[in-house]
């Protein structure tokens, strides 16, 4: 049985980051996954910035609920989850991803979760296991499943490599460029084709 893993932030949504970047006028918000391949390097470096403008979870929140799926992604998702089971997998946060997952027809998301003072300060995160993407992946081929995995950053690499088939999707040319082995695309339907493709030579 297959099942689709994807990223969600550049793939399905825009970056969450960079939309409170630009809503902050903080541009070192701007750096995401495509820049940076240590993720906890990164987090802390965001949690960092967040404290020194005193910005917490209300105002990102309040960025997000004026968020919308990239033009064309609920519909990609539709038509997916008619050929096989699909999962996101997001390095993001429950507490960013609830409202755009609305929007996009309530998908199954794992991801991580952000800690909170009562005063709406993030202190910190809670990653939901070490290297989630490709766990999970190594986890549900081990219960019997064959995944294709897509993402656009470098922390997808794990999981496209692990998996049956892989794609990048809109992805950097920095990081097309490291990985010619893996397939690229940039529009929904090329992406949809090449997964079905997978799905109906492997069965």
């Amino acid at each position: 049985m297959w099942i689709t893993c994807l990223d969600m932030e550049g793939v399905l949504v825009p970056e969450i980051w960079i939309a409170v970047a630009e809503a902050t006028g903080i541009d070192a918000l701007r750096r995401t996954t495509r820049d940076e391949p240590d993720y906890d390097k990164l987090m802390n470096q965001r949690l960092d910035i967040l404290r020194q403008h005193g910005l917490g979870i209300r105002e990102i929140q309040q960025v997000i609920a004026g968020m919308d799926p990239l033009p064309g992604a609920k519909e990609f998702l539709d038509q997916l989850r008619k050929e096989c089971q699909v999962i996101i997998l997001s390095d993001t946060f429950e507490q960013f991803a609830q409202p755009l997952m609305e929007k996009l027809g309530w998908p199954t998301i794992f991801c991580n979760t952000l800690q909170v003072s009562e005063q709406g300060e993030i202190t910190g995160y809670q990653m939901r296991v070490s290297d989630s993407k490709l766990t999970t992946v190594k986890g549900l081929q081990s219960i019997g499943f064959d995944t294709i995995a897509s993402g656009d950053s470098y922390n997808d690499l794990g999981m496209i490599q692990a998996s049956k088939a892989g794609f990048l999707f809109r992805s950097t040319p920095k990081i097309q460029a490291e990985h010619p082995e893996v397939p690229a695309y940039e529009r929904f339907e090329d992406l949809l084709s090449a997964i079905r493709g997978v799905i109906s030579a492997k069965g």
